[in-house]
């Protein structure tokens, strides 16, 4: 098992080398620059401007500017960002608990949701309530994540408290009228992180669903109802067991599908994550800020891939990678 992970975390350094060269490339592309809102104020002279780049290496071709920022990456260093002149790491650092604390509230509320759901939906084939899961699924699938927020907002948010019921906060991470404690935090944070797991919810059903009717129907899960044994411990011990190894793979590459919904999210619910960072860095073409999050959600990503084929391990012991 080390000697696989070691293999995979060795194989991941090319994957990064290519991710990062496209996005630098791709950025290059897009019109404008950090300095392009400077040539336009009259008070900044054109001298000024020509210093900036050379100091930033913005007066480089781009293949050499790749090359550049390569090599204070290998030094640890994630350059400086173009707009506010602070280290990337900095910014990214400042706002990164605020997404993982969404993303993982959002994660384990898709989990808690769509397991329970996925195995009754399939323990209840052609139900009813199989039938309303599916098609609830589908709808839910189907629906823009941004229009779902901000009918949430309308909603809970505006009309709840017209009609004098308990609302919700509409934007941000606290009141600003109040001392930002837990209870307060936690109200802002319901509508973001439901919003965010709903879309993922439908999507994990629907998988666990059929991997579960697949395996109820396997000789081994009637063995053990003819043992006798109660109808919950074959189902979750022994079926669901079998049922979450492709859904385990599924998990890890949701990764970085969560951080890409934060990004709307955060933008909607204006909270200060890397998702809303992210947004302002492509506005302000700040090409250094861009790269350190591609940066870092491709850590996360090929992270998250290593850990589901890790998990897969434990959870089958057929499995043997070294």
């Amino acid at each position: 098992m080390v000697g696989f992970i070691v293999r995979r975390l060795l194989g991941m350094i090319p994957l990064m080398l290519g991710i990062t060269f496209l996005t630098f490339a791709i950025v290059q592309l897009v019109p404008g620059s950090p300095l392009s809102r400077l040539r336009t104020d009259p008070r900044v002279r054109g001298q000024d401007i020509e210093r900036l780049e050379k100091v930033y290496g913005l007066d480089k071709p781009w293949p050499v500017q790749y090359v550049q920022w390569l090599g204070n990456l290998v030094q640890g260093d994630l350059g400086i960002s173009l707009t506010n002149y602070r280290p990337v790491a900095d910014r990214i650092l400042n706002v990164l608990p605020n997404t993982l604390l969404l993303t993982t509230v959002s994660f384990v509320l898709a989990l808690l949701l769509a397991v329970p759901l996925g195995i009754n939906s399939a323990v209840r084939h052609n139900t009813s309530f199989d039938r309303g899961v599916t098609l609830l699924s589908v709808v839910t699938f189907a629906v823009p994540t941004f229009w779902l927020a901000l009918m949430m907002q309308l909603l809970f948010g505006v009309k709840f408290f017209q009609w004098g019921w308990p609302s919700l906060p509409v934007a941000g991470m606290y009141d600003l009228r109040e001392d930002g404690g837990f209870g307060d935090r936690l109200q802002h944070l319901v509508m973001p992180a439901v919003a965010l797991a709903i879309v993922q919810v439908a999507s994990w059903t629907r998988f666990l669903r059929s991997s579960m009717l697949e395996v109820i129907r396997l000789d081994f899960v009637r063995t053990a109802q003819a043992k006798g044994l109660k109808q919950r411990v074959v189902l979750y011990r022994h079926a669901f067991r079998n049922a979450l190894l492709p859904l385990v793979t599924l998990l890890g590459f949701s990764i970085p599908e969560f951080f890409g919904g934060a990004f709307i999210i955060e933008t909607v619910f204006a909270w200060n994550g890397v998702g809303l960072l992210s947004v302002r860095a492509a506005r302000d073409s700040d090409y250094t800020l861009i790269m350190g999050i591609t940066i870092l959600i491709a850590g996360l990503t090929l992270l998250g891939n290593l850990l589901a084929d890790v998990a897969y391990a434990f959870l089958d012991p057929r499995i043997r990678y070294d």
